[in-house]
C-alpha cells in the first residue's frame, strides 16, 4: 500500500514537473529567440545607417567637385582646373571625372572625358579616358544620368586596364547642366569597395566589443556583416566571408527595398541572414549569423532545464521513498 501510494504521489509530481517545465521552457524559448532576433536586427540597422552616413559623406565631397566642374563650363582647361582642385576632398575617392555631350566643345571632338585619376597615396594624374575605344555616351550610367537628371550610385563593376587602379568600382554619378540648362557632361567619382570592407569590419568590431550591447549576453556571438548588391550578389565582405543571395523570392525583396531573415547555406555552415536595405544606394546590408550562435543558447536552456528536471525527481523519489519506509515502521 506505501509502495503504491510512493508511486502515485511520484507520478503526480512527475506530471506537474513535466507540465511546468514544458510551459517554462516553452516561455523561456520564445524570449530568447525574440532577443537574438531583436540583437541581431538592431546590429543590421546600426551598419545600414552607418554605411548610409558614410556614403552621404561621400556624396557631400563629390558633389562640391561637382558643383565646382559647373561653374567653369567655359573651357576645357577651366574644367581640368576644377577637378584638380578638389581631388583632395575624401581619400577614398580614386578619381573625379566629367564626361562630355559630343562636340561640347567643338575643338575636343566627340569624346572628351578628362579623368583626373588619384595614382599613388599622395599623387593625381590627368588622362584624357575618352574614346571610340570608350564611347561613354552608350554607358548605362551615361544613358541613365541624361534620362534622369539625377544623380546616382551606379551599379558596381570591374574595371581593367593593366594598371593599378584596376579593380571593383563603384561610381557616384551626376549630370551637369550649363547656364542655358542644357545638359553638358555627366561628372563622376570614382569609388573601390576598400573604404566599405574597412567599415564592415570597423562595424562588426564596435558591436562585438561593445560593454552596453554585451552586457547581459549569456551566449557567444559568432557573425559578421556583409554589403548585398540589388541582384544578390555581395559587394563587400570579410576576407573569404562572400555571400550569396540569388533564390529568386530574396531579389525581389532586395530589389524592392525589403527587409527579412533567411535560414541559408553560407560557405558549407548552416547560417541565418538577417537583411534589410541601406538609405540614398541601391544595396542591401545583411549580418550572417551561424546556426550554432542562433541555437546555442536554446540548446542551453533545454539542458539547464533537463538537468533540472532529474534533480527534482529524484528529491522527490528520495522524499517519497522516505516516507514509505516511516510508515511502514
Amino acid at each position: 500500500m506505501a509502495q503504491r501510494k510512493t508511486l502515485y504521489v511520484l507520478l503526480t509530481v512527475l506530471s506537474v514537473l513535466a507540465i511546468a517545465f514544458a510551459i517554462s521552457f516553452w516561455v523561456c524559448n520564445r524570449a530568447m529567440k525574440a532577443e537574438v532576433h531583436t540583437r541581431y536586427v538592431g546590429i543590421m540597422n546600426v551598419a545600414s545607417e552607418k554605411i548610409a552616413k558614410t556614403a552621404r559623406g561621400m556624396e557631400m565631397n563629390a558633389m562640391n567637385v561637382f558643383d565646382e566642374v559647373e561653374k567653369h563650363l567655359d573651357s576645357p582647361a577651366s574644367v581640368i582646373a576644377a577637378l584638380e582642385s578638389k581631388t583632395s576632398l575624401n581619400p577614398e575617392v580614386r578619381g573625379y571625372f566629367a564626361a562630355f555631350e559630343p562636340d561640347y566643345f567643338p575643338q575636343e571632338g566627340t569624346w572628351f572625358e578628362p579623368y583626373v585619376v588619384h595614382v599613388d597615396s599622395s599623387a593625381f594624374e590627368l588622362r584624357q579616358v575618352g574614346s571610340a575605344r570608350h564611347n561613354y555616351h552608350k554607358s548605362d550610367w551615361y544613358i541613365r544620368a541624361k534620362k534622369s537628371n539625377e544623380s546616382f550610385w551606379s551599379d558596381p563593376y570591374y574595371y581593367y586596364d593593366g594598371t593599378n587602379i584596376s579593380g571593383h568600382y563603384t561610381t557616384f554619378v551626376k549630370p551637369v547642366f550649363d547656364k542655358t540648362g542644357q545638359l553638358a557632361c555627366v561628372c563622376g567619382a570614382d569609388m573601390t569597395f576598400e573604404w566599405l570592407a574597412k567599415e564592415l569590419q570597423r562595424i562588426d568590431e564596435e558591436s562585438k566589443n561593445n560593454s552596453l550591447l554585451n552586457k547581459f549576453l549569456t551566449y557567444d556571438t559568432d557573425f559578421y556583416t556583409v554589403v548585398i548588391n540589388s541582384d544578390g550578389s555581395c559587394i563587400a565582405h570579410p576576407e573569404g566571408k562572400s555571400v550569396s543571395m540569388t533564390e529568386e523570392f530574396l531579389k525581389r525583396d532586395l530589389e524592392q527595398k525589403k527587409s527579412g531573415t533567411v535560414d541559408m547555406e553560407v560557405n558549407g555552415v548552416q547560417a541565418t541572414v538577417y537583411y534589410g536595405p541601406i538609405d540614398h544606394v541601391d544595396w542591401s546590408v545583411a549580418v550572417v549569423v551561424t546556426k550554432q550562435a542562433v541555437q546555442g543558447p536554446l540548446i542551453k536552456l533545454g539542458i539547464i532545464f533537463l538537468l533540472t528536471a532529474i534533480i527534482g525527481l529524484v528529491v522527490v523519489g528520495l522524499v517519497c521513498r522516505r516516507i514509505g519506509n516511516v510508515e511502514t515502521v
